[in-house]
């Protein structure tokens, strides 16, 4: 994909386990990736689910401002699910949002293998 990318970990209180940061990777993509991670520990949904009812109008409108900025509303975090429980949060960036969001798909399919 030639995206160089932070990948961060979070437990199911939403601390941080394990943070991967690729050559190259932008310095600020560290705290986005692990604030995807966070967010979706705390939540126990996507990054992406979590855009939709963050929008105007939504039953979410300016969660992104809870949390001492902490929670973030674009794609690229995950749940990590096992046998229904959430267990913790998987956060990615460094690329696109569309990037982003793949390989933490990714991740979810290579998690859900295991």
């Amino acid at each position: 994909m030639g995206v160089n990318a932070v990948i961060a970990v979070a437990n199911r209180g939403a601390n941080p386990v394990a943070v991967h940061c690729m050559d190259n990777a932008y310095i600020a993509s560290y705290d986005i990736a692990f604030h995807k991670a966070y967010t979706c520990a705390a939540l126990k949904m996507s990054t992406t689910e979590l855009k939709k009812l963050a929008q105007p109008g939504e039953a979410l409108y300016g969660i992104q401002h809870t949390n001492n900025g902490k929670i973030v509303i674009f794609g690229g975090g995950i749940p990590i699910m096992i046998d229904g429980q959430c267990i913790g949060g998987l956060g990615v960036s460094g690329g696109s949002e569309e990037q982003d969001s793949a390989l933490a798909e990714y991740a979810r399919t290579i998690i859900q293998s295991l």
